[in-house]
This record gives structure tokens, C-alpha cells and sequence, in this order.
């Protein structure tokens, strides 16, 4: 039988939901992680590419997590938190947007991981204050040295004329 147009082209596996429609939980450090019962999504129509499906399929993804109020953070962690991401928190909800992907799960999966990565970077630990230390007797005499051979360069140049 002759084919008509081109060859389908072979589907790529479909990733599903599992059949809760929970996702597990997020280990965002040793002594921190967000389980999935905390976590909010709310879905709407996305913009950009889709086709035909693109009005009609509510693939845009906002995930919120309740810092503030969340009982598995301790109050040094939630502190940090607060502290940190007071310029992105709303009533001391963190909401993250994700709406690159074509498809909702796909756009659940990357909200999630952009939650992990602003939650660790939130929660580290502050940088350790660096210590003072002075200059070494050998690397205050080479800079004097230094700026010795500097100036003479530019008194060689002065071109005196007497």
C-alpha cells in the first residue's frame, strides 16, 4: 500500500502523573525538606508556543510554599529564609511561575526545581568572616622595591635640559 506525505515521526513517551496526582516530597538540605502536602499549584493558560493545544490546555505552573507558617523548618532555618527572601515573599508565601515547558508536568517538574534552588540558596549557612591578616615582611619589601624602579622610570623621562 503507498504511503501518503511523510512518515509519522515516532511519540515520545509520555510522562504521567502518578494516580494521586502528588509528586514526592523536596529535600532541600539535611535538615530541611518540604513535603509535597505544603506545596500549592495553581494552573493557567501559558503563553507561547503550543499549537492548537495552546488555549485550550492549562500548562502554566504556580507553585507556593508557606515559609512563614510551615511547620517542618526550625526557627534558625526559618529566620535565614525570611530574612533572605523578604523581597520575594507575599504574606510570607514564596510563589515560583514556570511556563517554558509545552506540557503542565513538565512545567510542575522545573517549578519544583527552581523551588529547591532558591529555597538551598536561602537556607546555606552565612559565608565564615574572613580573618585580617597582614602583609608578609618580604612582600611589603618587594612593593616598596617596586615603586622605587616605578620612580625612576618617570624621573628618566622628565627630560631636564640644563
Amino acid at each position: 500500500m503507498p504511503a501518503f506525505g511523510p512518515s509519522p515521526t515516532p511519540v515520545e513517551p509520555v510522562e504521567t502523573i502518578p494516580e494521586n496526582g502528588r509528586m514526592d516530597d523536596l529535600v532541600i538540605s539535611r535538615s530541611l525538606t518540604v513535603r509535597d502536602g505544603e506545596l500549592k499549584e495553581r494552573f493557567s493558560r501559558s503563553s507561547g508556543p503550543g499549537g492548537q493545544g495552546v488555549n485550550t490546555a492549562d500548562s502554566r505552573v504556580e507553585l507556593s510554599y508557606d515559609v512563614a507558617r510551615s511547620p517542618d523548618i526550625g526557627p534558625t532555618i526559618r529566620a535565614r529564609l525570611l530574612d533572605r527572601l523578604d523581597a520575594r515573599l507575599v504574606d510570607g508565601v514564596l510563589t515560583i511561575a514556570a511556563s517554558e515547558h509545552r506540557t503542565q508536568l513538565a512545567n510542575r517538574r522545573a517549578a519544583r526545581d527552581r523551588l529547591v534552588e532558591v529555597l538551598r540558596e536561602a537556607a546555606a549557612p552565612p559565608p565564615r568572616k574572613r580573618r585580617p591578616t597582614k602583609p608578609t615582611k618580604g612582600s611589603k619589601e618587594r612593593r616598596l622595591a617596586e615603586k622605587k624602579r616605578r620612580g625612576a622610570t618617570k624621573q628618566g623621562r622628565q627630560g631636564r635640559w640644563d
